[in-house]
């Protein structure tokens, strides 16, 4: 038997942080590929601590749905999933390319395959594209149209801005957006000054965050003067500096991310046969987000 176990960072403080975590689960547990999948959170029940002991299966893939490596995957996961032989280095990862590491949880005789973090897996860049065509309607969209890919940015942990930079320069590669330019929260570029940094009449903004909350809802739509009151909402598109904005909201909303945590699994050894296309057939038959409103409360996952 084969378990999947999708690790999240959940809040206290806003209870849809957890509702990307539970959708893309139930998604794959749709699919037929693992004969249990749980979800665990650090900041709510069920915990990280007790998930393994409650499964059954002997043979465990433990994916994180975080952006970044960083100190909940390297340090917070692995110590409350109570894995003693790990350590960062068996990664073997520069900041965005860890993958998987084989251990064992000797006290419930069970196999952890331990996966690198969804974020930086190289189908989270088909995911932030498909965030462009989800807010434009348009599975074309490209010409014409530059593509902002904003993360949170921090002293604390260089990795959080290598993901974003990683996942730009992959679609820069593509050649199908005018540009494509990484920025951030808190360091430079700064998502603040979007339209400094466009030429084209149309950007398109994706956060690379797991869920809406503060960060996205609030502070992004407000820096970007998309909004004067982030509780009366903004329009999609927003007319900024002679712009027009389509700002997506969190990237990890989009349904697509379930395929990446089935590859995540894939990658460590799991069998998950067909699912990845029947995740990617239902997200091209998905609708188009829309406007979007208010929806403040903690950011999780970054």
């Amino acid at each position: 038997m084969q378990a999947l176990v999708i690790a999240a960072h959940g809040s206290h403080l806003n209870p849809d942080a957890s509702d990307p975590t539970y959708a893309h689960a139930d998604a794959v547990r749709e699919t037929g590929a693992f004969d249990e999948v749980r979800e665990a959170f650090w900041k709510e029940e069920p915990h990280f601590r007790e998930v393994i002991r409650t499964l059954e299966s002997d043979e465990v893939f433990v994916v994180p749905l975080f952006i970044s490596e960083g100190y909940f995957t390297e340090q917070v996961i692995p110590r409350e999933l109570r894995l003693e032989e790990w350590d960062p280095d068996l990664w073997d990862s520069d900041g965005t390319d860890a993958s998987q590491v084989t251990l064992e949880a000797t006290d419930v005789d069970k196999t952890i395959h331990y996966c690198g973090p969804t974020g930086t897996h190289d189908a989270m860049t088909d995911v932030i594209v498909q965030r462009a065509e989800s807010v434009t309607d348009d599975p074309d969209v490209g010409e014409g149209v530059g593509l902002a890919v904003v993360g949170h940015g921090t002293e604390r942990n260089e990795n959080s801005a290598k993901a974003i930079e990683y996942h730009t320069e992959r679609i820069r590669e593509r050649d199908r957006f005018d540009e494509a330019k990484a920025l951030f929260m808190d360091e430079e570029p700064e998502v603040d000054d979007v339209t400094d940094y466009f030429e084209s009449d149309d950007v398109v903004v994706v956060p690379l965050f797991v869920a809406d909350g503060y960060h996205t809802q609030e502070d992004i739509p407000e820096d970007m003067d998309l909004t004067e009151n982030y509780r009366l909402g903004w329009d999609v598109p927003a007319e900024v500096d002679g712009h027009r904005i389509w700002y997506a909201g969190a990237v990890g909303t989009e349904e697509l991310m379930a395929e990446v945590i089935l590859e995540r699994a894939a990658d460590a050894g799991a069998d998950v046969g067909d699912a990845r296309d029947v995740i990617q057939d239902a997200a091209t038959t998905a609708g188009p987000d829309g406007d979007r409103g208010p929806n403040p409360g903690a950011e999780a996952g970054d």
